[in-house]
């Protein structure tokens, strides 16, 4: 079994309600092991900015499934869940990124591990930091010591739980 993150956001369809089934969905998923959960946050829109808020998460996994095979499961779950892909940075239903695979160094069209931006996005490391606060994220150092250098003040932590089942082994 190998360690991963994995970062969660919607801001569309009652995205709370999006997180939390996304959250339930993976802990269901064969060969998927569900160790942790962050807190609910809600965070302003990067790049596209004339949409709503974000919710987002974070989930640290232990999987069986290679990395090109999670990012498959990823994906469809993302599908599951009606993304659409119109343009980069849309609003959208569930957006499952895939943060970190066992520290690995991945750099191919699909998958670039760690993810490239994770360490420069507060609505990434904020709920990383409930989770792995002293994981590092390649060279770019631990998440606390990356959220020194980002701006989190238009963060919020919600009181809505993400997650209220157990962890599953399967």
């Amino acid at each position: 079994m190998q360690s991963a993150l994995i970062a969660l956001g919607s801001n569309l369809s009652e995205p709370v309600t999006q997180i939390q089934r996304a959250i339930k969905c993976l802990a269901e998923q064969e060969h998927i092991s569900l160790q942790a959960a962050s807190a609910l946050y809600r965070t302003a829109p990067v790049g596209y900015t004339d949409q709503p808020d974000f919710i987002n998460a974070a989930v640290h996994i232990e999987t069986s499934l290679a990395p090109m095979v999670l990012l498959r499961v990823l994906n469809q779950i993302e599908a599951e869940f009606g993304r659409e892909r119109s343009f980069q940075n849309a609003p959208r239903t569930l957006d499952l990124d895939m943060i970190d695979y066992a520290g690995q160094q991945w750099q191919t069209e699909r998958l670039v591990l760690p993810h490239p931006r994770a360490h420069e996005r507060g609505f990434v490391l904020i709920p990383l930091a409930d989770i792995v606060p002293k994981h590092e994220l390649g060279a770019h150092g631990s998440v606390l010591q990356l959220l020194q250098g980002v701006d989190v003040s238009d963060i919020e932590r919600l009181s809505v739980p993400a997650w209220n089942g157990n962890a599953t082994s399967h």
